[in-house]
């Protein structure tokens, strides 16, 4: 159990002593998780301060080795050893405590007191947490490095979201919309040039591709691709020509599906890409559990976001819960993933660092089954066949605009 937290005056002796260093304490609190428990979380703290602050970016950690009595380092970096007054490691009752050392122009104040409340009782939560057997249930940065991916995202924040947010014109919200893309194109751009180090990529196609965002933005960072949804949004007309020339409206009905009027359809796309072409589903909703079989049918990579449940034909429908406390999400991010896995893809499984609770992004780059081992028709058929797709794809010209 965590004590109440005990503010501690001005006046109380530090327990951080260091030489040519004043350290103030502010606050502590008693607590009953082992010293390694304190060190595993602390560390967690340190590689990611973002947890306490949504300020704070992340860390790079300069110099991270372990301390004996002969303590030597090569890096240019400089360590700080501080002396800890009372801290036996042996012992399973610690006590947490901020301390600060003040910088002269900015002394102690209220806002420094509440970081440092905030950083206590995140420490103390995440240390009961792990001392109770709480396991981490999502896992970022499975794919690429989080520092690679976010160096990417301040580059593309800087150079976009200004103008992006002033620019807008949905009625939707910019602020939202806009890092969200962002951050999307920074993880594509990291994630393409780790898979086509020595093949570049025929492009890409965002299918169902809302806005028409992470098109422009793509576009303008130098990639070659297009976008198509089933109507046209008010944002295409605010970007550049070349964005504009590169999205277009198509309902998309599957070659597999197409009827003779179908393939005769101008306004009609059977799917059908150049191989190779990176498949974008950004948000798709029907075209979701479609994403992995477009996939086979054009030979191509893809990447898809899953947010709205529906089945092959278009509907709405609840996916099979994987287990019985499994959310409604996780029960469609599950059963497309399992599509793809038996459309013969490798599923990998990242959860984007976006401004939304659908942020999995399930990625097929690699093969466990050679295409022409999977029939996609009868694919189709065993999760429950297309009937009504073609009717439910027309209504998307009439329909509500999704938010994406």
């Amino acid at each position: 159990m965590l004590t109440e937290l005990e503010v501690l005056l001005p006046s109380s002796h530090p327990a951080f002593e260091e030489v040519n260093h004043t350290w103030t304490p502010l606050y502590k609190r008693k607590c009953s998780f082992s010293p390694e428990i304190f060190r595993q979380v602390m560390m967690n703290l340190i590689r990611n301060p973002n947890i306490n602050s949504n300020h704070l970016f992340r860390a790079d950690i300069s110099l991270e080795a372990p301390f004996t009595e002969n303590f030597q380092h090569e890096s240019e970096m400089h360590p700080r050893l501080t002396h800890i007054e009372g801290f036996n490691l042996k012992t399973v009752i610690g006590v947490i405590s901020i301390h600060y050392s003040f910088f002269d122009n900015e002394p102690r104040s209220i806002k420094l007191e509440r970081t440092a409340q905030h950083l206590l009782a995140v420490l103390g939560k995440h240390g009961q947490g792990s001392a109770a057997g709480y396991i981490k249930r999502v896992n970022h940065d499975i794919i690429l490095p989080q520092a690679t991916v976010q160096n990417t995202y301040a580059r593309l924040k800087k150079k976009y979201a200004r103008t992006l947010i002033d620019g807008w014109v949905e009625t939707t919200d910019p602020g939202k919309h806009v890092f969200e893309d962002l951050n999307i194109a920074a993880f594509l751009i990291e994630l393409w040039a780790d898979t086509d180090k020595d093949n570049p990529s025929p492009g890409f196609v965002d299918i169902g591709c809302g806005n028409g965002l992470l098109v422009h933005i793509l576009l303008e960072e130098g990639y070659n691709g297009w976008g198509f949804d089933a109507r046209r949004r008010k944002s295409w007309a605010t970007y550049n020509q070349r964005s504009q020339d590169n999205l277009h409206e198509y309902i998309l009905i599957p070659s597999i599906l197409q009827s003779r009027s179908d393939s005769e359809n101008a306004s009609i796309h059977n799917g059908l890409f150049p191989k190779g072409t990176f498949i974008i589903s950004n948000h798709a909703d029907e075209l979701t559990p479609w994403t992995p079989l477009l996939a086979n049918l054009s030979e191509s990579p893809f990447m898809m976001i899953p947010c709205c449940s529906h089945c092959l034909s278009g509907a709405r429908f609840r996916a099979p819960p994987p287990t019985p406390s499994s959310s409604a999400y996780a029960s469609l991010v599950s059963w497309v993933s399992k599509i793809a896995k038996d459309a013969g893809w490798v599923v990998e499984k990242e959860m984007l660092r976006i401004p939304s609770t659908r942020n999995a992004a399930l990625i097929g780059r690699s093969r466990e089954l050679p295409f022409d081992a999977v029939d996609v028709f009868d694919l189709v058929q065993k999760y429950g066949g297309a009937a009504g797709w073609e009717d439910n794809a027309l209504k998307l010209v009439t329909g509500n605009t999704r938010g994406h």
